[in-house]
């Protein structure tokens, strides 16, 4: 006669059996497309702070709780129509990407770091091509980084004026971004020097003292 023993939960993914944020998403990295698994692996890369790169895996993902996801979990809503522009249902392709404001704040990146470039108008799409040849590889890390902390401040305003009444600026968009992403050098760029100013008025150059 066998000894009874208790019951316990084991997650099935790992030998040891113990559940990890790291087993589950490369159960979840299985799933999906060889090219999906890379833009995400090329996304945790990116030099952002986690909460940054947490919301822009879950734009690209498209699990924001976004109108149009709302909706379609038969959550009641007023509208459906995008927050920020009050023209088109508010998806994540329409939030970050098509969006009046959004593209405005894209606009606004690009001349910030003083270059002209045509937007691809997909989102990963977008992410995967947001480098820069005058860029080194680790370099273009940053620069991805600034892509999701765009991502963020998108998100961040959006809620700000559902939830706050805030009222809808662009131009706010890009400075709180510009603010994560030089806080993130700040921090955790060894050897970064640079004042904000710095950072406003010459990103190349800030940039490019990343080895």
């Amino acid at each position: 006669m066998k000894k009874e023993e208790q019951d316990t939960r084991v997650w099935g993914n790992i030998e040891q059996g113990c559940f990890s944020v790291k087993s589950a998403y490369a159960n979840l990295a299985k799933r999906g497309s060889g090219r999906t698994v890379e833009v995400f692996q090329l996304l945790w890369k990116a030099k952002a702070f986690p909460n940054v790169l947490t919301t822009a895996w879950r734009a690209l993902l498209d699990r924001l709780p976004t109108r149009e996801c709302l909706s379609r979990r038969e959550v009641t809503l007023d509208s459906t129509l995008c927050v920020l522009c009050q023209i088109k249902v508010e998806s994540c392709q329409h939030l970050f990407m098509e969006c009046d404001v959004a593209v405005r704040v894209w606009e606004l990146c690009y001349r910030w770091i003083g270059i002209l470039s045509a937007q691809h108008n997909v989102l990963n799409n977008h992410f995967e091509s947001f480098c820069l040849v005058q860029f080194s590889k680790k370099q273009n890390m940053v620069w991805k980084g600034i892509w999701a902390a765009i991502v963020r401040c998108i998100w961040e305003h959006r809620n700000a004026v559902v939830f706050k009444q805030s009222v809808v600026d662009a131009e706010e968009v890009l400075q709180q971004a510009q603010l994560k992403s030089w806080l993130w050098m700040k921090n955790k760029a060894h050897r970064f020097n640079y004042s904000f100013t710095d950072w406003i008025l010459n990103p190349m150059l800030c940039i490019k003292s990343y080895k």
